[in-house]
């Protein structure tokens, strides 16, 4: 199915040609009710071929009574009844290990009808997909358990909370699930599920109304949000080039000479 352009306000065309699935509007529209897509995610990474996703959705509020709520990303059942919330986050401060723990509490709030016995609470996961290796160790994953310390054993609560380090991208089952997170074209994704459901909400007219009326929705605020990243990224790349003054480049992208300067000092340039 082909995008009749005049329909598509030019702005909103641009915008949706950069987004991936690491930024957070984007993530939560592909996998909405997506099985296929979040099973995938699952198993890679917990390494298990036999991991069945049973219910998925994105942007479901938990509401307290007594305090803060939360909107999840996308939560997920598995067939073993397991749940599992996972979250896109750019920015280190949105990943804090207090919020990881905000959001497990949260959905433990839910899990529990009114008398019943908490042997029945389910297992969790929060899942962090992070932009930066925030722990700067290296590692693909970062798994945090409880354990009693004086014993060295597991405290085995049933909560889990998981880091996925999207810095790394390297040549694995999970380093080409990264690179697909960081990808703007579809046709250059690795996995199929993926690039199928990116390219539905890019290039196919239904998928692409439905990201219009969602911008529509988040307003301008938004879409200059989207801009001005669009515009960081292309001036970083510009920057590692070499070939331009920083004055030059704050033209071409239209960013401040200040911004420029400070992403020049942050990639060393």
């Amino acid at each position: 199915m082909k995008i009749i352009k005049k329909d598509i306000p030019a702005e909103y065309g641009v915008l949706i040609q950069k987004f991936r699935l690491i930024d957070d509007t984007f993530f939560n529209v592909c996998f909405d009710n997506y099985t296929e897509g979040m099973q995938l995610l699952l198993r890679i990474f917990f390494g298990r071929d036999d991991l069945i996703v049973k219910h998925v959705v994105t942007q479901q509020s938990a509401d307290n009574l007594y305090g803060r709520g939360v909107r999840f990303d996308v939560l997920a059942e598995d067939s073993e009844g397991k749940l599992y919330d996972c979250e896109v986050q750019r920015a280190n401060e949105g990943a804090i290990s207090r919020r990881a723990r905000y959001n497990s509490s949260m959905m433990d709030s839910r899990a529990l009808a009114k008398g019943e016995d908490f042997s029945k609470l389910p297992e969790t996961w929060v899942i962090f997909i992070t932009e930066n290796d925030i722990y700067g160790a290296g590692c693909p994953l970062y798994h945090v358990e409880r354990i009693i310390q004086e014993l060295q054993r597991p405290f085995d609560d049933g909560a889990h909370i998981l880091y996925v380090n999207g810095a790394n991208r390297d040549d694995t089952p999970l380093g080409r699930l990264m690179q697909d997170f960081f990808c703007e074209n579809p046709n250059k994704m690795n996995y199929k599920e993926l690039a199928k459901r990116a390219d539905y909400f890019k290039a196919e007219a239904e998928g692409v109304h439905t990201m219009c009326e969602l911008m529509e929705k988040f307003g301008e605020k938004k879409l200059e949000e989207g801009r001005m990243e669009s515009a960081r990224r292309t001036a970083t790349a510009l920057i590692a080039l070499g070939k331009l003054t920083l004055s030059q480049i704050a033209e071409a992208t239209q960013l401040s000479q200040e911004e420029v300067e400070r992403l020049a000092g942050s990639t060393g340039a």
